[in-house]
């Protein structure tokens, strides 16, 4: 009988004693990690997208008051950014974040008064293509002398 029970608590204090972890519970880590990044990968792009979007409406109303400030001395819109902006020397606007543009803004469309309707401009911001605002369901955001704002995308609620 002694030997029956020696050799129990022996089996059991090298059980008790080892080290390490059971292939079930690497892989039950290795699960949870799986969905955790599947989670937070979108959830993190989507951020990202929002910010990069975030940038390119506060360029367009940007340039609007610098529209709005041009047509209030010269009595007349403008579509020649370097008006807007002196010392630009380009027919866009490039919108960057970091060290990268993700939204470009080109010179924007002026439509002079006339006897039956008054002047009008409508300025736009479009992804770059290439980057993470390529594909984003935004699309191009524009905006007129009036402050209507739209989007080219399928995502309407973007302003």
């Amino acid at each position: 009988m002694k030997n029956l029970f020696d050799a129990q608590f022996s089996e059991r204090s090298t059980l008790v004693n080892q080290k390490g972890f059971t292939l079930i519970e690497l892989m039950v880590v290795i699960v949870i990690i799986g969905i955790l990044v599947k989670i937070a990968i979108p959830a993190y792009t989507s951020s990202v997208q929002k910010a990069y979007r975030t940038d390119a409406k506060s360029a367009l109303l940007d340039l609007a008051t610098r529209e709005e400030k041009f047509y209030s001395i010269n009595n007349q819109y403008t579509a020649t950014l370097s008006s807007l902006y002196p010392g630009l020397a380009t027919t866009t606007l490039s919108v960057q974040s970091g060290n990268t543009s993700y939204y470009t803004i080109s010179a924007p469309t002026v439509t002079a008064a006339s006897a039956t309707s008054a002047a009008s401009f409508t300025a736009s911001a479009a992804p770059v293509a290439g980057t993470a605002q390529a594909n984003d369901p935004c699309g191009t955001f524009t905006i007129t002398n009036t402050g209507v704002t739209s989007v080219s995308g399928t995502l309407t609620n973007c302003w």
